[in-house]
């Protein structure tokens, strides 16, 4: 029996043969078949980047059941499925023909293929071309490439825009980005430090596997010129309490106002609204002085 799993591997060539095609199946590179004409009329999406990307390309009304950290957008039909701890009884209990999820996890998609319903696997992003490809994926496996096409046709113009209106520096800005209160961050080699190289900041952070553990100690040695917390949801984490860190206020981004609250989903969910944060970001750092002192 031919699968009916559609997996991140060879989907970009599903985007283009349903692109191409009126009607009858189309094979992806795996093997997996679909039904150009067999548009899935019942989504549930188990990922909160997915459930954005689903209702970007005009699959929203499709959409039946999103997991519980789904919160945008509004109207979107929020239960009480985990995408970390997925339950494949549960999930059938939406009578979904598709499934999009970011990890198989728990036998999620064997239970689900028992079943006779498709999955689709959407890891997360590690560069903003996957993001633009996982857009197109989305809209292929949902019936609707053209809008997909648009939505990333759109987010490239914005983004050329935003990029385009930071002023040049000699030297790049030097940024601590906080993922949470024990000091994790991210270096220049991740998803988050693509963005923020393109507006001309370069990360204090090095090595690891991209999201290095960092000591305090460190930090305050590296005076970074911007600070941002993507921690203030989870952790309660604010630019006051940041300024109480022992020898924190010190620091170049504290005593210049330099230390910056991001919304955490914003930060961590790369679909179409990483748009919304690099024009935040730009924002950001568009109004730091150019003679604002790097080390």
């Amino acid at each position: 029996m031919t699968s009916r799993r559609l997996v991140t591997a060879g989907l970009t060539a599903l985007v283009l043969l349903v692109a191409g095609c009126g009607d009858g199946e189309t094979t992806a590179g795996n093997g997996a078949t679909t039904a150009a004409a067999g548009v899935p009329e019942a989504i549930v999406s188990l990922s909160p980047t997915s459930t954005e990307m689903l209702y970007a390309v005009g699959a929203g009304d499709q959409v039946v059941a999103v997991d519980d950290r789904s919160d945008h957008p509004a109207g979107a039909p929020v239960t009480d499925l985990s995408g970390y701890t997925p339950n494949v009884e549960a999930i059938l209990g939406y009578e979904p023909d598709l499934v999009v999820a970011n990890a198989d996890t728990g036998d999620l998609v064997a239970g689900l293929e028992n079943a006779g319903v498709e999955v689709l696997i959407l890891p997360a992003a590690t560069t903003l071309d996957d993001t633009y490809s996982q857009i197109e994926q989305i809209g292929a496996a949902t019936g609707h490439v053209d809008a997909a096409a648009e939505v990333v046709a759109g987010m490239k113009t914005d983004i050329d825009a935003i990029v385009a209106g930071v002023p040049e520096r000699e030297t790049p800005l030097r940024y601590y980005h906080e993922l949470d209160d024990t000091f994790y961050s991210v270096t220049d080699d991740t998803y988050l430090g693509e963005i923020y190289g393109m507006l001309g900041l370069t990360s204090i952070a090095t090595g690891g596997d991209g999201y290095p553990q960092l000591s305090a100690e460190f930090i305050v040695e590296q005076d970074p010129d911007l600070i941002f917390l993507a921690d203030g949801q989870c952790c309660g984490v604010t630019v006051e309490s940041v300024a109480q860190r022992a020898g924190w206020a010190d620091l170049a981004a504290v005593r210049d106002g330099q230390v910056h609250v991001v919304d955490e989903d914003l930060a961590s969910r790369w679909g179409p609204r990483v748009v919304d944060y690099m024009r935040e970001i730009a924002g950001i750092v568009s109004a730091v002085p150019a003679a604002a002192p790097t080390r």
